[in-house]
């Protein structure tokens, strides 16, 4: 399994004292105005760091005994930066593709415009010519009569049309030389040039500046980067490091407040690319960060607050922060991810502006995420139907079920174009109680509905890993691990393209996806947690996946968690084959007490079907028809995907078969990271 692996702090021995200017190398020592540093090299850059500098935590020594940090270097962050470089050099690829083309098709109508302009100039003077000939006609009708009067007049007359015509001749010389030329010698300027297509990087809390000179080092089409941090010991640090880089000519310094740094380009030209890695959570800086961001850009940002997304102890300071409160349960970091989108896309609709996720990840301690973001009032349109509160059996069974709070429906126009009907959800879609186990739900969210990820965004990068070196990206395996698994995660979606971007007619585009596109499946469950409800052995991962792939659901694993299972199976489902693992594979040794969550779940081994035999077609049609008038939707079922077991829900064999839920990749990618060495985590804050 790959590590993370800690770069050497210390100098080499039997080197000597460098200078700043001296070219940069890993382990160097380095003397400059009195203070002695250490160069630590990450991807192609190379940062100082004051010799003594802590780049871990002991919990074993006191507050006192810890070195008072300035700037800290945190090597477990490696692995975040790693992926950003290359997340960020995937999309840019996309982005400079396609101001490219907005170039191109810019300079071609401005060229056609500065054409007409020209012609119509040249008509205006070719209809100027037009009326000295045709006076030059005139005249010379009249010299014809005037030849019978007089032969000494025809003369005059005759000198007179000779000089008349000389404006004529003039003017056709101007015309013939004026027309065209002009406008081809300005195309070929425009076109013989190559564009220089601008992309600008923000790095809005910079610290030491180590991803400000990644950025510049390691993405070859990047412009300019700015590295701001509001601490001034922190922008010195980056300066000289930046120097000792030698990329003065690429990255800019800023000392100031990030907020109202990034408030300063509303309205203006803005980053195509907003990097958010704040110590805890990024929700002050994302109302700026989505006005700052150019249509089209991205936003990259990291919350590492986990113990305030993913967990109830402060449910309150969850909602002051992303605006609803948190999913708890084994599935508590995708419900982190949900929320931390929401909070993204409430503040960019305010503006007109709709967030596309690329890529969303839960990541040891901490959640990054990638966020396209365009202005689609249109799409913005959306989110309420994309919107959703989660009904949880957070102490019962871990069921759920999802509530948006609004629906879209698409309509075909006479045209062929989709338009969509806006419409208020029926409520609730769940009762006070369990439908499974009969225990009290508890609210979660409103949470962000739609897909994590986009597939072909994450294939790009998946695509571009062969071409990256070892050395330069030693997280490589983890990188390639985890994506692939976020990859499969998007199995479930029907309307999911297979991408090939050999038969696309524009091969660099990151194709959007479909704004009204719902997760109609999200979280996931752990066998070994709901095996507790009904205090029974754990069946092994495969088994359960068998039986599923067998009953025939989709199944995958989802990159939150170890053993882990996503499925399109619903939770009565779910709960019919943990009801034949306990009766084929692990008989209960004691009975489960009364009015407990297990003792229900196993009660309806036969009451659920009864119930479910019992139900008359004709009226479960008429509440279908209630449901679909209620909500102009003909899709009852979306609405209630959890309802009371039905028929459908129990009436399937379940096959227990390990051979065919294996994991056949397994052994292939490193999905899941351990702690890759002692007193392993975040780091304190700055001081």
């Amino acid at each position: 399994m790959a590590s993370e692996t800690t770069p050497e702090v210390t100098p080499r021995l039997g080197e000597g004292v460098a200078s700043i200017d001296s070219a940069p190398q890993a382990g160097q020592s380095i003397h400059h105005r009195g203070i002695k540093y250490t160069t630590i090299k990450e991807g192609l850059a190379h940062i100082l760091v004051p010799h003594g500098t802590p780049t871990s935590t002991d919990p074993k020594l006191s507050k006192e005994e810890h070195q008072k940090q300035q700037v800290f270097y945190n090597p477990i962050q490696q692995f975040n930066r790693d992926l950003s470089v290359l997340a960020i050099k995937a999309f840019g690829e996309d982005l400079v593709a396609r101001k490219k083309v907005q170039a191109e098709k810019a300079q071609k109508r401005n060229a056609a415009k500065l054409k007409r302009k020209q012609q119509r100039r040249a008509e205006s003077e070719l209809t100027a010519q037009n009326v000295v000939e045709a006076a030059a006609e005139k005249l010379r009708e009249d010299v014809g009569q005037d030849e019978r009067e007089s032969s000494t007049k025809r003369t005059r007359e005759e000198a007179g049309q000779d000089e008349s015509a000389s404006p004529s001749k003039r003017m056709r010389v101007e015309v013939s030389g004026n027309p065209m030329a002009s406008i081809d010698g300005g195309a070929d300027d425009i076109n013989g040039k190559e564009p220089k297509v601008p992309f600008r990087i923000l790095d809005a809390l910079s610290a030491t500046g180590l991803r400000a000179l990644r950025y510049a080092q390691e993405i070859p089409f990047t412009t300019s980067v700015t590295a701001n941090d509001m601490s001034e010991k922190a922008t010195n640090s980056i300066a000289l490091n930046i120097q000792h880089n030698k990329l003065e000519d690429k990255i800019m310094v800023h000392t100031g407040n990030a907020i109202a740094y990034m408030y300063s380009f509303v309205d203006k030209t803005g980053f195509d690319i907003i990097d958010l890695d704040p110590y805890g959570t990024a929700a002050p800086f994302l109302d700026a960060s989505v006005q700052a961001v150019t249509d089209g850009g991205m936003l990259c940002v990291t919350c590492t607050d986990s113990a305030i997304f993913a967990s109830h102890g402060y449910l309150e300071k969850t909602y002051s922060q992303y605006g609803g409160l948190p999913l708890t349960g084994t599935a508590c970091h995708e419900g982190g991810l949900r929320l931390i989108l929401h909070a993204v896309a409430s503040s960019a609709a305010r503006y007109g502006l709709a967030i596309e996720p690329l890529l969303s990840l839960s990541i040891d301690y901490y959640v990054r995420i990638f966020v396209r973001v365009r202005k689609a009032p249109n799409d913005v349109k959306m989110l309420a139907g994309k919107t959703m509160v989660v009904y949880h059996c957070d102490n019962g069974c871990s069921a759920t079920t999802q509530q948006f709070l609004a629906r879209h429906k698409g309509i075909k126009n006479k045209n062929g174009d989709t338009i969509y009907k806006h419409s208020f959800a029926q409520a609730p879609s769940s009762g006070q109680y369990c439908d499974h186990c009969g225990t009290k739900t508890h609210l979660a969210g409103p949470m962000y509905g739609g897909p994590l990820h986009n597939p072909a965004f994450i294939k790009r990068i998946l695509n571009s890993l062969p071409e990256v070196d070892d050395n330069t990206y030693p997280t490589k395996d983890r990188i390639e691990g985890m994506l692939h698994t976020a990859y499969q995660e998007m199995s479930f979606n029907a309307k999911d393209p297979q991408f090939n971007y050999a038969e696309m007619p524009e091969n660099f585009l990151v194709p959007k996806m479909d704004p009204a596109e719902l997760d109609n499946h999200p979280f996931f469950f752990v066998p070994s947690a709901i095996s507790r409800v009904l205090k029974c052995s754990s069946p092994p991962t495969p088994a359960v996946r068998g039986a599923l792939l067998h009953a025939g659901f989709k199944v995958t694993m989802s990159h939150c968690k170890p053993g882990s299972i996503k499925t399109t199976a619903n939770w009565s489902q779910i709960w019919h084959i943990m009801r034949e693992w306990v009766r084929q594979k692990s008989p209960l040794k004691n009975p489960l007490k009364e009015n407990t969550a297990g003792r229900r779940i196993m009660d309806k081994t036969e009451a659920g079907e009864t119930t479910a035999k019992e139900i008359d077609p004709q009226t479960e049609k008429g509440v279908d028809q209630a449901i679909e008038t209620g909500n102009g939707t003909s899709e009852p079922a979306a609405l209630h995907a959890d309802a009371a077991p039905s028929e459908s829900d129990v009436k399937f064999e379940v096959i227990f078969d390990e051979k065919l839920g294996k994991d056949h990749e397994r052994g292939k990618y490193v999905r899941y990271q351990l702690a890759p060495r002692e007193n392993w985590g975040p780091m304190a804050r700055a001081k």
